[in-house]
């Protein structure tokens, strides 16, 4: 690691470093981001402001600019600049403000940026350090780039629609009225922004460009399943509250006396205890015999796929817990989960998760005092940090900025800093075409990985793409759960053929390690004194009882960082809650506005914030890295991931906070964009052209996501239809009048091929995309294009599918080079070449079985 220099600064993570942020809803959550973490971020907005201060929901219902919730939930802490990027001045001063950037973010689209002379190898040649992240629907480049959608369209391409919502019904989209696909995109680029930036710091002195895609951020929320297809496994069908796999009803929510509850009733080693808690309550309540309770929870999914236990005992199983679950509150099931060691959570509104008693003993939510137009100062509640950082704490944020607020400031000290910074001296090469380099920005970085599930393994993975060298911990008397979890190679249920944890754990080296048996801590000790970063996800108080907690770690190692990831953080009457994104998820509000008006909400597919948190995580990592560096100093950071998932809710926790309105269900509906909705066709081909000539890859599920966007979008499409005497309604009108131009819409699309509809539909520039499975996702030509599926070698199945990178580094991209460590794969390797074990000392860890 580089040494420190002398004068460290302010005590912030990201304080020496300006942003510029042009995004707007596309992309705001991603300066927010950095925002939280000490940078300077400056928002550029256009004359009349962005368009984020046009979405509501608003304060007190009041459609006004300054009083958009959306607008207010991510952009705190923000300075606002009015440019007009159109005119020579306005470019010229962008120009200049970039000259003294570290950071610029756009949305703006492929190429929009570059029609303005404003794109990476313009303001490369101003700035050779310019770290330049691109947020879009699906890329900067290939066939889809740059296609119209809106966020129900890109979750339609991401997989995650296809197995969220009723089996007879439309697929739904995740997030309810509140969007997810670009938020994911937006929380991924940060990260992405801070590799690069450490990149530059720290190898090269170069900036580069970060193309983020929208689609395959968000495919991240499908846990895997799209890799199904190319392993050879069968694709899942949705199924509400769970999913369906090989004829089994997975169900993950149940009814109970006060309203629903995220249940985790799986198998397998991982899962077993939980289980037989759970069991060994339902025959304390007499809900079931002996015989039930006792069954073999560990080998159950096995026996299940193999026909030793017959799927009408499982459902009948499933009976006994909906009798039960009956009869307890959602106050009772949360008080069981903390005293019985199950894995169950409420399923929470938006109202409930305000008032939650973790969040308040935590100190989460930040009151901010706001001067509205005719009220005079308000105090609001905001979301508070994403994660606790012990030597550099996030500090809270002021008000969101009045349109223009910070213009003449901004640009009256950004022009002396320009002039006053040292910078790399422009060569006049031609930036963007530059060679991208075998090196990897983190090649020196050193990460001990106790990570499992996939929130925490998820994040590694991504370091371990850009070239940090992970060292995964696991034991064989413990299996990690992620190798008992589907898509299997063939459909074969074996622990080295998960593509879940072999996804998850592409690129890293694995030991097996007995950490029950106290001499394998030593060998733990030495891998600690190796390492950069610790990275943990067990319960809070694992660690501590190992002798390996935070105190004991940083009196040996100060300049280490230590991040622990659980559910709902390390402190607070939750603290212990055990679990997986699911119960997350149900906790902090995202099962309940997903779904139907007129049903039991079916939440989004699996366990969302595993998901999610994953992108929040390598925020922080990097920025307590970037830290480090300055500093020499290690820290401690507690994510939760609850606190941090919170953030893609914003706008309906202010809504709540605000207008004391609780975010209700609405199917596909959209306040914003009417018609929208998700419409049946014909069996689908292929998602090629057309006229590329490929198979067909049909089956019984077809639907097409349709949104209209604007007015425009909503003349194409009533034109293409044959109803142009409906293409003059405003807005407001194809709202009220929603239900009647849905039916329009679905009688028209049923029997036509989805796929050559939605063609049609994009060349007339009406968002419109297929809801893809994992069939559809790995024949997508833009997914074949980004290189987003890759086969790498693999210890046991010779090689075998894995995703790629989800964003694209011009100058260093990712190299993906082998699937996850098979158990013990290089327990040889790392206690020789790592850690200077000679054979004598191996031997004796064998013949103690600590290699287990």
């Amino acid at each position: 690691m580089p040494d420190a220099p002398a004068d460290v600064g302010p005590l912030s993570m990201l304080s020496p470093f300006r942003v510029l942020d042009l995004t707007d809803e596309r992309g705001h959550l991603c300066g927010a981001i950095l925002a939280q973490m000490g940078a300077d971020v400056i928002a550029v907005e256009p004359p009349g402001g962005s368009s984020a201060r046009r979405l509501g929901p608003f304060a007190d219902d009041v459609e006004d600019s300054e009083r958009s919730l959306h607008h207010w939930a991510y952009n705190r802490g923000k300075r606002s600049v009015v440019l007009d990027l159109g005119s020579d001045e306005g470019a010229e001063r962008l120009r200049g403000l970039a000259a003294a950037a570290d950071i610029l973010i756009e949305s703006a689209g492929p190429g929009v940026m570059d029609g303005q002379g404003l794109g990476y190898a313009e303001l490369a040649e101003i700035n050779l350090e310019l770290v330049y992240v691109s947020i879009s629907p699906f890329g900067s480049d290939g066939p889809k780039a740059e296609w119209v959608a809106s966020d129900l369209t890109l979750q339609a391409a991401a997989v995650n629609m296809a197995m969220t919502g009723d089996a007879d019904r439309a697929p739904v989209r995740t997030g309810g009225l509140f969007p997810q696909a670009f938020h994911n995109a937006a929380s991924e680029a940060a990260g992405a922004a801070l590799i690069a930036l450490w990149e530059r710091q720290t190898v090269s002195g170069l900036g580069q460009h970060v193309d983020m895609s929208a689609q395959q951020s968000m495919n991240q929320a499908c846990q895997s399943y799209a890799l199904s297809t190319p392993i050879g496994a069968t694709p899942p069908i949705r199924h509400a509250g769970g999913v369906l796999v090989e004829g089994l009803h997975i169900q993950l929510m149940w009814p109970c006396a006060d309203g629903h509850a995220s249940v985790t009733f799986l198998f397998g080693p991982g899962f077993r205890a939980f289980t037989q808690n759970l069991m060994d309550w339902v025959f304390e309540d007499g809900f079931c015999d002996e015989a039930t309770r006792d069954k073999n929870w560990s080998d159950y999914a096995m026996m299940l796929l193999d026909g030793r236990e017959p799927v009408s005992e499982y459902e009948r199983l499933k009976r006994v817990l909906h009798d039960f679950f009956a009869t307890k509150t959602k106050a009772e099931l949360l008080d069981a989960a903390m005293s019985r060691r199950v894995l169950i959570t409420p399923v929470s509104t938006t109202d409930e998760v305000i008032d939650s008693h973790q969040l308040a003993t935590r100190e989460y939510w930040e009151t901010v005092t706001q001067e509205l137009d005719g009220d005079g100062p308000t105090d609001i509640r905001y979301p508070g940090r994403y994660a606790r950082f012990g030597n550099t704490p996030m500090q809270p944020l002021g008000p969101p900025p009045k349109l223009g607020e910070h213009t003449d400031e901004v640009l009256g000290e950004l022009a002396s800093a320009a002039q006053t910074r040292p910078r790399i001296e422009a060569t006049g090469a031609d930036v963007s075409a530059q060679a991208p380099s075998t090196a990897r920005p983190l090649e020196n970085v050193k990460v001990l990985d106790f990570m499992w599930a996939m929130a925490g393994p998820a994040a590694a993975r991504v370091l371990a793409d850009y070239g940090a060298d992970i060292i995964r911990v696991e034991s064989e008397t413990r299996l990690e759960v992620a190798r008992s979890l589907q898509p299997f190679r063939d459909d074969i249920g074996d622990p080295e053929y998960s593509a879940l944890y072999n996804n998850m754990n592409a690129g890293k080296r694995g030991i097996c390690l007995d950490m029950s048996k106290s001499a394998a801590l030593d060998v733990i000790w030495d891998l600690i004194d190796w390492a950069d970063v610790i990275v943990e996800s067990f319960s809070p108080k694992a660690m501590a009882g190992w002798g390996m907690g935070w105190e004991q770690v940083r009196e040996r190692r100060p300049d280490v960082i230590m991040a622990s990831s659980c559910l709902m953080g390390q402190t607070g009457p939750l603290a212990m809650l055990a679990g997986f994104g699911t119960m997350a998820a149900a906790i902090s509000g995202f099962f309940y506005p997903v779904g139907w008006p007129d049903r039991a909400p079916c939440g989004p597919f699996g366990a969302y914030t595993d998901y999610t948190s994953p992108r929040w995580l390598v925020a922080a990592v990097m920025g307590a890295l970037e830290h480090r560096r300055r500093t020499g100093e290690g820290q401690y950071i507690d994510m939760s991931q609850a606190e941090a998932a919170l953030h893609l809710m914003a706008p309906a926790l202010l809504d709540q906070t605000v207008n004391g309105r609780v975010a209700e269900r609405a199917g596909n509906r959209d306040s914003h964009i009417a018609p929208q909705g998700v419409y049946q066709t014909a069996a689908t081909e292929s998602d090629a052209a057309p006229d590329a000539g490929s198979a067909a890859l049909a089956h019984d599920d077809n639907w097409i996501a349709i949104a209209c966007v604007d007015d425009a979008q909503w003349q194409s499409l009533a034109a293409q239809m044959g109803r142009s005497d409906l293409g003059d309604l405003t807005l407001a009108e194809r709202h009220e009048r929603h239900d009647e131009l849905d039916a329009v819409v679905a009688a028209w699309t049923r029997g036509q091929d989805g796929n050559t509809l939605m063609y049609r539909l994009q060349d007339v520039g009406v968002a419109a995309h297929i809801v893809q499975n994992s069939p559809e996702y790995t024949a997508d030509p833009q997914v074949i294009h980004r290189g987003q599926q890759v086969e790498v070698p693999h210890a046991k199945q010779g090689t075998t599918i894995v995703d790629a990178s989800r964003f694209v580094l011009s100058r260093t991209p990712a190299q993906v080079t082998y699937g996850g460590p098979t158990l013990g794969e290089h327990t040889f390797d790392i206690l020789t070449d790592v850690l200077g074990y000679d054979g004598d000392r191996i031997a004796e860890l064998a013949v103690a079985e600590l290699l287990a």
